[in-house]
C-alpha cells in the first residue's frame, strides 16, 4: 500500500494481507542500502497470524519517494508518523542492521507507540569503514561487493539458500544496485555518526529481543550481548554458523526467536 507520511509517497508492503488497524501491528525496518523485500517471508507470516504488517521502504529507497533521511532520530521519528498516520496500535518494532538502530530510537523517543522491539544484528555501535564510505559516496560498486560479502556467512556466499535455485549472495547485490545513487552512503553515514546507542536503549522499557548471527563480520555477537546489558528487559539468541544476514541464511531460527513477544 501507499501512504504519505509526512508530505513523503511511501511505499508499504503488508505480508499480503490488507492493513487492518485493528489488529496488533509489527513494522519491519529494513537496513542500509535495502527496501522492504528484506522480509519478503516474515512479513507473510506475521500477516496470516493475527498481526497488522508494516513494512515500509524508507524515504529514497525503493518504491518510496522522498530522499533517504541523514540520521537516525529523523528515521525514528519517520516511524512515529507512520504509525500515527495509519492510526496503527503500539506495534512490535522489528529492525535489522540500521533498522535495529531505528527500533531502538523509536522506542526510547515514542514509548507510547512501542510495545516490544526486535533487533537482528545489532550492537553497542554500527561504526563504518573509511573505505567503504569512500567507495559509497562514489557510488563505487565496491561499496555494494563490500556490504554483501561482509554481510552474509560463508555458507551463503556458496549458494546456501533453502529455496532452490536462489543465490542469496547474488540477490543481496540486486537490491543493492537497484538503490538510487547516494542511498548506500547516506544510509552507512548515518550508522556511523550514530553514538547514542547505549544511552536510547537505557531508556526503553519494552520487551527486547536481540538476534546475532554466531559469525557475524560485521558487527560481532559480542557486540550485541553487551548491547543486551543496557536494556532493561531483554534477551539474546545467537544463531550458529550465521553472518549478519540471519533473515535470508536462517529464516526459520530468525523466525521463532521473533514470534515471542
Amino acid at each position: 500500500m501507499r501512504v504519505t507520511v509526512n508530505g513523503i509517497d511511501t511505499f508499504i508492503a503488508n505480508g499480503g494481507r490488507p492493513f487492518d488497524a485493528s489488529l496488533p501491528a509489527v513494522v519491519l525496518l529494513h537496513g542500509a542500502g535495502f527496501d522492504h523485500s528484506t522480509w519478503a517471508l516474515h512479513s507473510r507470516w506475521f500477516a496470516h497470524h493475527g498481526y497488522a504488517v508494516l513494512a515500509p521502504d524508507l524515504p529514497g529507497h525503493g518504491k518510496s519517494g522522498g530522499v533517504p533521511l541523514g540520521d537516525i532520530p529523523a528515521m525514528a521519528d519517520f516511524v512515529a508518523a507512520l504509525l500515527d498516520a495509519v492510526k496503527a496500535k503500539p506495534a512490535k518494532i522489528v529492525g535489522h542492521s540500521m533498522g535495529s538502530l531505528i527500533a531502538i530510537e523509536t522506542a526510547a523517543r515514542h514509548p507510547d507507540k512501542v510495545s516490544s522491539i526486535a533487533l537482528i544484528g545489532s550492537g553497542t555501535a554500527m561504526p563504518v569503514g573509511e573505505g567503504l564510505l569512500t567507495a559509497a559516496k562514489s557510488n563505487d560498486h565496491a561499496a555494494i561487493d563490500m556490504v554483501s560479502l561482509w554481510g552474509l556467512g560463508g555458507r551463503a556466499k556458496l549458494g546456501g539458500s533453502l529455496a532452490s535455485g536462489l543465490w542469496m549472495l547474488g540477490g543481496s547485490q540486486r537490491v543493492l544496485e537497484s538503490m538510487k545513487p547516494g542511498v548506500l552512503h547516506s544510509d552507512l553515514a548515518a550508522c556511523n555518526a550514530y553514538k547514542d546507542t547505549l544511552t536510547q536503549a537505557a531508556k526503553v522499557k519494552v520487551p527486547v529481543t536481540i538476534i546475532l548471527g554466531e559469525r557475524d563480520q560485521m558487527i560481532p555477537a559480542k557486540s550485541g550481548r553487551a548491547l543486551a546489558q543496557s536494556f532493561a528487559n531483554a534477551r539474546v539468541v545467537v544463531i550458529p554458523d550465521t553472518g549478519h544476514s540471519p533473515l535470508s541464511e536462517r529464516p526459520d531460527e530468525t523466525l521463532l526467536a521473533l514470534q515471542t513477544p
